[in-house]
């Protein structure tokens, strides 16, 4: 399932995030989106989880949590 994470601080890392869902269950994939000129973060990423439930689980327990100060925005992504 592919996770929405918004609202991430700049300072955050692809690392902290995946730390953070990784006590919910195994994690395939996290990717931040960064900014082509900059090269910072642009506040939001995705993350990838093979189960479904696992991934409903996280989503119900880190929606809201902090993370570097900031409360996360965690929801089932879209389909592009």
């Amino acid at each position: 399932m592919n996770i929405f994470v918004g609202n991430v601080a700049f300072t955050a890392s692809e690392d902290d995030i995946r730390q953070l869902f990784e006590q919910h269950g195994a994690v395939d994939n996290v990717h931040l989106i960064m900014d082509r000129y900059t090269g910072r973060s642009r506040g939001f990423g995705f993350v990838e989880m093979p189960s479904a439930d696992e991934a409903k689980a996280a989503i119900t327990a880190l929606n809201g949590a902090e993370l570097h100060s900031r409360p996360l925005t965690v929801n089932e992504a879209r389909p592009r």
